[in-house]
């Protein structure tokens, strides 16, 4: 019975002109717009933390093997890549991917401008699939173990500083004892909008490489962990650390383990302050649905003061008129998500398949606003918003229990 005249009451004020009319639309409004833009916050939170922390991780994976001294050293310091180690690395059932890279920094020089930069070195068992990904012009070569390659694949800001093309052949040198030159030819050209990777790795064969250092064929800057899921980092980091932190390679080297949080501290900070802003979005959102429920809902018993005399005049109990106005009131809720939900997800639709809205990516590290939809988290956040609603109203419902029938019946 308590349904059934509460759903009359809701399809009365749909075409009620009276002062309840405003105040539904204003309630509906208020939920609706307050879910929206938590909707909206999610989504692109989400798509920021996946998209920066995915770049970060094809630039470097999860997790990194390297000598222990390399951090005090301006030359990269080498440590054996030995079946020992592979064998140890993947013996993880957490790690889904090992590679191998050698770096050496160099200088660029052409006829009118000269550059720095980190030659990376991989081989033919690197997953050059981040690279692929955001590929503009050329192509990824494919270096083999049985020759070396003198190809290179450069950042677009790269290219454009010193007007390279693919097919342009330039000159770079090394600092090592003596001054040694080198010549490469350009096959590709990349563009991430990691702006401080993007101008400081350029890629190419991991052979010429360690030739350039002068190491044995074993010897490597550092080997990359691919996991099978983020948050296994920081467990396998501490695994793996507690393991080879400080254990000798063949050649006298310490290992050293460093997670891609441990190597992009700013970065990851970053993100930290992004999730403290979208819980604080969430509870002013929270806030505004809430307090538009209870104003409605205090202008709506004060409307039927003289239905709820009328009621209490019948028989009613204080507990059944007020559950009659709490689920009235969850009606106007639920209208009210409903179009929230339209409205939000739609927005972030729109913005998924069209990138309407552009980034600095020396600013954000994107391009476009990043969006991910994290159906779980959308559900709960629609869970704790009825919830919500629901308890905040139980309050001003308790108005209800204040009115006597013989004056509400007079009330005008």
């Amino acid at each position: 019975m308590e349904s059934f005249i509460a759903r009359r009451l809701y399809k009365n004020e749909q075409g009620s002109r009276k002062v309840s009319r405003p105040a539904v639309l204003i309630a509906q409004a208020g939920v609706a717009l307050g879910l929206a833009v938590m909707l909206v916050t999610i989504a692109v939170s989400f798509g920021f933390k996946y998209e920066v922390r995915a770049k970060a991780v094809g630039f470097g994976s999860h997790l990194h093997v390297s000598n222990y001294d390399s951090g005090q050293a301006f030359e990269a310091l080498p440590v054996a890549a030995d079946s020992a180690l592979m064998a140890t690395l993947t013996s993880f059932g957490e790690v889904s991917h090992v590679q191998c890279y050698a770096t050496k920094p160099g200088v660029f020089r052409t006829d009118d401008d000269f550059m720095g930069y980190v030659l990376k070195g991989v081989g033919e068992d690197y997953d050059l699939s981040f690279y692929e990904r955001h590929l503009k012009e050329g192509e990824i070569p494919r270096f083999s173990s049985d020759s070396v390659s003198n190809g290179i694949v450069v950042s677009r800001e790269v290219a454009n500083k010193l007007q390279l093309s693919v097919g342009d052949k330039v000159d770079s040198y090394f600092l090592q004892g003596a001054l040694r030159a080198r010549r490469y030819t350009v096959k590709g050209i990349y563009e991430t909008g990691f702006a401080e990777y993007d101008r400081l790795f350029v890629i190419t064969d991991l052979k010429a490489v360690q030739a350039l250092n002068r190491w044995e064929p074993d010897q490597v800057t550092g080997v990359e962990v691919m996991l099978t899921d983020f948050s296994k980092v920081e467990p396998m980091n501490w695994e793996l650390g507690s393991l080879l932190d400080r254990t000798e390679d063949p050649y006298g080297e310490e290992y050293f383990v460093q997670s891609v949080v441990d190597i992009n501290p700013g970065l990851f900070a970053w993100l930290d302050v992004l999730d403290m802003n979208v819980w604080l979005i969430l509870s002013l959102m929270l806030g505004v649905a809430a307090f538009t429920m209870v104003s409605g809902l205090l202008i709506l018993i004060l409307e039927r003061t003289q239905f709820i005399g009328v009621l209490k005049a019948l028989g009613a109990c204080n507990r059944s008129v007020r559950s009659i106005f709490l689920r009235f009131a969850l009606l106007i809720v639920c209208r009210g998500m409903l179009w929230g939900n339209v409205f939000g997800l739609g927005l972030c639709a729109l913005q998924k398949s069209t990138a309407l809205i552009k980034l600095d990516p020396q600013n954000y590290y994107l391009d476009t606003v990043p969006i991910a939809f994290d159906w779980g988290f959308i559900v709960a956040v629609n869970i704790v918003m009825f919830i919500l609603s629901a308890l905040v109203l139980i309050v001003p419902s308790g108005l209800i229990s204040r009115i006597h029938p013989t004056k509400a019946m007079r009330f005008e």
